[in-house]
């Protein structure tokens, strides 16, 4: 039995760029090994299956990487919700996550998603210490925190320490995702390693802005908005729109569909 995948490019910058996804909403007959091999037969940073028969209830989905599954990733739920929205049943709606569940929204080219996750500080905070061994510069300051994935956040002071960034994939294996970024008002640019999880670097990375906008928060930035640069260096240019409140996180973005692959 085939079923339609819908390749999407998430977080583009105008019609370029983005980070690839595969989004597959026909689950009938396939279990989590059979996901797990399409994901990695995909080779995309992740790809999402949504479970939706109709809008009676909400669609439950699964996030794989080419290696494992993931409770939560932001950019397959913005490509995910695309889909929703353009393929039925339209308008608002919400998804549910391994950890909750996120709304959605489209309007002017642009797909929000709307999160309320908790998020937690995780001690030590060795940031400092795996971005050294990594052979990164200092950074100006760090976060580790958990969403519930471990996030280590890195900052730098300047935009082009954070592009010229030469990491040891090695060092930073042990990691799920380590975020550099480098802020000046409302501009941040940001890039994201995750070679634990079978994506050394991450073109664009939704999970990772939602775990900023928390560290702005507790750095006493109750609310705000910036938008983040990533993925030029790998060759796929992306842009995230992110602001947040006390209690609510909102990334967005464009997303461009380039092909249906029919999977068996």
């Amino acid at each position: 039995m085939s079923r339609p995948c819908h390749v999407l490019r998430v977080f583009t910058r105008g019609d370029d760029g983005g980070n690839h996804l595969g989004v597959i909403n026909d689950v009938m007959g396939i279990d989590s090994d059979d996901m797990q091999a399409i994901a990695a037969d995909l080779g995309f940073s992740e790809t999402i299956f949504v479970d939706w028969v109709d809008d009676t209830s909400d669609p439950k989905v699964r996030i794989f990487t080419p290696v494992d599954e993931l409770p939560f990733a932001g950019h397959p739920l913005v490509g995910a919700s695309w889909v929703m929205s353009v393929l039925g049943p339209g308008g608002t709606g919400r998804l549910v996550t391994g950890i909750g569940p996120v709304s959605y929204g489209v309007s002017n080219d642009v797909v929000e998603v709307v999160f309320h996750a908790d998020i937690e500080p995780i001690d030590p905070d060795d940031v400092r210490e795996a971005a050294i061994e990594a052979g990164f510069p200092e950074p100006v300051s760090t976060k580790r925190l958990a969403l519930p994935k471990e996030y280590c956040l890195a900052e730098y002071g300047e935009a082009a320490t954070v592009a010229d960034l030469r990491p040891d994939f090695d060092a930073l294996s042990s990691r799920f995702g380590f975020l550099a970024y480098a802020r000046s008002g409302d501009r941040v640019k940001a890039r994201f390693f995750a070679p634990g999880t079978g994506v050394p670097e991450d073109p664009a990375t939704g999970s990772a802005a939602v775990a900023l906008a928390h560290g702005f928060r507790m750095d006493g930035e109750v609310n705000g908005a910036v938008v983040i640069e990533q993925g030029d260096e790998i060759g796929h240019p992306s842009t995230i729109h992110l602001r947040w409140s006390e209690d609510e996180t909102v990334i967005g973005g464009s997303v461009r569909r380039d092909e249906v692959r029919l999977i068996t």
